[in-house]
């Protein structure tokens, strides 16, 4: 993996987002991802192609350092072997903004199309902008998501399952689902709900305390598994973990779910390279 992530870039006019300094551990995985993704699977598929669901400015300031990197959309764009398409949601209107900027100043010749918008809400035409599969044209997507918070829904990935798409999702299982796991729980609120596509997650967790050790982050982290499987993702645990740089406490975790057996090559590489 010759393909260096971190992309140092000066600082511009257009809105630009700050991010801890643990952030880069997340720009270098994504990068590898895009970069052995490409040059694996170009000659094995006709058209390739590249989803952000939460994509930002392009730009990203790190914190204590106070440098600027392209982020996961721009990283995506300045690998060797690009996507032949990119599609990029941005609920910012004027992160989108921003994002259409750089792309149209570093990027003239790169497919894209830029939705504005909760990815959530945007599934349909999401999945509209993807070309469509046929007998001649086999097209293969990778989808990163890198919400905030336990606000992506598990009907968006149900649904953008159902086509050629392997995804790297960041879970914020620890950063958002356990410490709020007493907000969560009540009958009224609906993000765990949603975040699982299980209605009744509480009743689940009640009765499987024993199976998780009563520990709702591993009650999170083995349900979305057992969901992805549920959609034909293959029933493995393939996660990178992301600690904080001053306490190394962890942070996130970078989940890959593939399809294809192949993708275990591409994790096992990727950890490998950190």
């Amino acid at each position: 993996m010759d393909f260096n992530p971190h992309i140092l870039v000066e600082e511009d006019t257009y809105e630009t987002q700050d991010v801890g300094p643990w952030a880069l551990d997340k720009y270098k995985l994504v990068g590898n991802y895009c970069n052995i993704f490409t040059s694996g699977m170009k000659e094995k598929w006709d058209q390739l192609v590249y989803i952000d669901l939460f994509a930002g400015s392009g730009h990203a300031k790190i914190r204590k350092i106070n440098k600027i990197y392209r982020n996961s959309a721009l990283i995506a764009m300045s690998i060797p072997n690009k996507f032949d398409k990119y599609i990029l949601c941005e609920q910012d209107k004027n992160k989108a903004e921003a994002l259409e900027a750089r792309i149209k100043s570093n990027f003239q010749n790169v497919n894209y199309k830029i939705l504005v918008g909760n990815s959530n809400d945007l599934i349909l035409e999401i999945i509209n902008e993807i070309p469509k599969y046929g007998k001649h044209n086999k097209v293969l997507s990778f989808c990163f998501a890198d919400p905030y918070s336990l606000n992506l829904k598990f009907d968006t990935i149900r649904e953008l399952g159902k086509l050629f798409i392997d995804f790297l999702i960041l879970q914020a299982l620890q950063m958002d689902g356990v410490r709020n796991f007493e907000t969560y729980y009540k009958l009224e609120n609906t993000k765990v709900a949603e975040y699982l596509g299980l209605p009744n997650w509480r009743d689940i967790f009640k009765d499987e305390l024993d199976k998780h050790d009563g520990k709702f982050l591993k009650f999170l982290a083995d349900k979305y598994q057992e969901q992805m499987v549920n959609i034909k993702y293959l029933d493995w645990k393939k996660m990178h973990l992301i600690n904080t740089h001053d306490s190394n406490l962890p942070l996130y975790y970078l989940a890959y779910f593939s399809k294809n057996e192949r993708g275990h090559d591409f994790f096992d590489k990727i950890e490998r390279s950190r």
